[in-house]
């Protein structure tokens, strides 16, 4: 039996710097030739998992603007890890002050 994708899983699990949150809203991106409305899976103060059939490399960077009502959070992402068609794992580069204290408020309430 392969265990590679439960090891994989687990290191990936280990570079996480921040609890994740099941929060599912729509997020729109632009970079690398893909523009688009996506869902998280799952979102942290960290970065988030995206739900996406666009095509964007590892390392490849993105604008990400999440909407909460009438605020919305914006920064650029860089793309961790793909799942091809399926989706992207981004890691948050320039998150503001208040763009962090507002994500924060928002994964409290889930």
């Amino acid at each position: 039996m392969n265990d590679e994708p439960e090891e994989e899983l687990e290191a990936q699990e280990e570079r996480r710097h921040y609890d994740r949150a099941r929060l599912i809203v729509d997020v729109v991106f632009d970079g690398q030739d893909s523009t688009g409305v996506a869902s998280t899976k799952d979102i942290s103060l960290g970065g988030l998992y995206m739900n996406t059939k666009a095509d964007i490399p590892e390392g490849g960077q993105l604008m990400v603007r999440i909407p909460f009502g009438k605020r919305e959070v914006v920064c650029t992402a860089e793309v961790v890890y793909r799942n091809p068609g399926l989706g992207l794992g981004v890691r948050f580069l320039d998150l503001s002050d208040d763009s962090r204290a507002m994500l924060d408020q928002e994964l409290s309430n889930v």
